[in-house]
């Protein structure tokens, strides 16, 4: 592997780890929200959305870069893309493509 190409993976594993991470919470963010009045008592706890949402957006950045070095499918650049939007899963992603491509 290129230099390059580490520094893409490295990036991918971070935000795969950091989405999943942040993805996690904000299911808790929602229970939360939706099940007790933490939130209103909490104000600090509407970070968690707009932080996901822009670790997101980042997230399918790298993985459309690392989709488009690696050249993968597009229904595996879309199922990466995906793996961001359920719990875990940017977990299992983020290990079967390190497998695979390292």
């Amino acid at each position: 592997m290129t230099q390059t190409s580490t520094a893409v993976m490295t990036r991918f594993r971070l935000m795969a780890i950091l989405c999943g991470v942040n993805l996690l919470l904000l299911c808790g963010y929602m229970a939360a929200k939706y099940g007790s009045d933490l939130v209103t008592k909490n104000q600090w706890m509407v970070a968690i959305p707009i932080a996901h949402g822009y670790l997101y957006i980042v997230y399918i950045l790298t993985a459309l870069q690392i989709g488009v070095q690696k050249k993968m499918s597009l229904l595996t650049i879309l199922a990466l893309i995906a793996a961001g939007t359920l719990p875990f899963a940017s977990f299992v992603a983020e290990r079967r493509i390190v497998k695979k491509y390292s």
